[in-house]
């Protein structure tokens, strides 16, 4: 929704947005100026960098955490994710030049024509690739695409298992949407493009469900058996009411030159399938993998096998989760997020990258944390792995003193106490 930069300016300076700001943040609308001044910032932004516009449009896009099902989504299995109240913001406004123009804070500007959409394999692993696609899959369901500039700010980290890189092809999404469809596509959808942009543009076989998460927000289950049309179903769910906080702990270690180690899962799952007859592990039964497995040490190497093992087991896991979270069970929840991680650990093996000694910043940080919380509460490996962050449930009688130990280990700032966001990508 576009409207006058100035009277953008007004309504955030006088709390005309408080109410869904504060839906937005999970706190106050007391406690929403901080979060006016970004959008503000933006603004500012936009112009600092492209010029005096007219009129723009606010946009946001959350981060998103796992909460069940640890690379199970590209085998078509089942997902526990939410949206939480970190997020990635702009503003957006038309140019007449054709182009689509993306300025993030702290990167390069991003420009490309609108008249020339397809994939470039020299641009694979770039921001332009993904910006490229997603015009090209928006193009394709009917969008009138135009010039636009867009300014980006964010608070999701780089690299930091809460999916950034989601939270930006999701809020692309949201933008074109909002701008060029005059028949609006749907968050799942959004999702989808999103998944599609980074698949085939940018190179990387991710799966669905961090950009679900980011789009859809709350917190949900996702069974993609019919991956053009999962299955998405609300969990309605407060943590603090069990006494639980949700903290994310950033390891500090970067995804950079980590392709390889996330694209070998789903191939080495995939190929575990092919050798039992099916695409993706979804497809075949967990005895006829049984059955199978001699022929499929052979031709995939036991590693593969013991990531099918874990597939199964994890995929089995969220119904049980979604279960004992609608039950109120936190304590068998609880047990079982511990199980899920400690299968990732073993069993998928993304805690570790290979041939790592040095750096193992992921195993160091689970470490810690189950040290200091003691055998409570519960502590896994989140998002993709190897790199990125940790995800623990903390008693909320020890959050003070697991934060500050936990940073004096990772440094300071990098224990994020997160809320589940209950609305995904939002026009402001």
């Amino acid at each position: 929704m576009m409207k006058s930069i100035s009277t953008w300016k007004q309504e955030l300076t006088k709390g005309a947005h408080a109410a869904r700001l504060a839906a937005l943040y999970c706190c106050t609308p007391d406690e929403t100026p901080a979060q006016a001044a970004r959008y503000a910032a933006v603004l500012d932004g936009l112009e600092t960098t492209f010029g005096a516009h007219t009129e723009a449009g606010l946009y946001s896009a959350p981060g998103r955490t796992e909460i069940g099902g640890n690379h199970t989504d590209h085998q078509h299995g089942r997902v526990l994710a939410g949206s939480v109240n970190i997020d990635m913001i702009a503003a957006a406004a038309p140019n007449s030049l054709n182009q689509l123009r993306v300025q993030s804070e702290g990167y390069d500007l991003c420009v490309i024509d609108l008249d020339d959409l397809t994939a470039r394999k020299e641009e694979e692993n770039t921001t332009a690739s993904l910006l490229r696609g997603e015009c090209e899959a928006f193009r394709q369901r009917g969008a009138k695409l135009s010039g636009l500039d867009v300014y980006i700010s964010s608070n999701v980290p780089k690299g930091s298992g809460v999916s950034s890189s989601a939270a930006f092809e999701v809020l692309v999404g949201v933008i074109l949407n909002d701008c060029f469809m005059d028949e609006k596509v749907s968050p799942i959808a959004i999702a989808q493009i999103g998944q599609w942009a980074e698949n085939v543009y940018f190179g990387k076989p991710c799966g669905l469900m961090d950009q679900m998460a980011s789009s859809v927000g709350n917190i949900i289950t996702i069974d993609f058996a019919d991956k053009a049309n999962p299955d998405v179903e609300p969990v309605q769910v407060d943590f603090s009411k069990a006494g639980l906080a949700l903290c994310i702990l950033d390891s500090g270690a970067d995804h950079a030159d980590l392709t390889d180690e996330y694209a070998a899962i789903p191939n080495e799952c995939r190929a575990v399938a092919a050798v039992c007859g099916g695409e993706v592990l979804r497809d075949v039964p967990f005895e006829t993998f049984l059955a199978n497995i001699p022929a499929c040490r052979k031709q995939c190497g036991d590693r593969a096998v013991l990531r099918a093992f874990h597939f199964y087991a994890d995929n089995d896991r969220v119904p049980q989760q979604v279960a004992a979270l609608r039950e109120g069970d936190f304590d068998a929840f609880l047990q079982m997020v511990t199980a899920s991680g400690d299968s990732s650990w073993e069993y998928l093996q993304n805690v570790i990258p290979a041939g790592y000694k040095e750096h193992q910043e992921v195993a160091v940080t689970i470490a810690a944390a189950k040290h200091y919380l003691g055998g409570k509460g519960a502590v896994r490996v989140h998002g993709g792995g190897f790199a990125g962050t940790v995800q623990a449930f903390v008693p909320v009688e020890m959050l003070a003193d697991f934060k500050a130990n936990m940073e004096k280990i990772l440094g300071a700032g990098r224990c994020h106490v997160l809320n589940i966001r209950p609305e995904g990508g939002a026009v402001l």
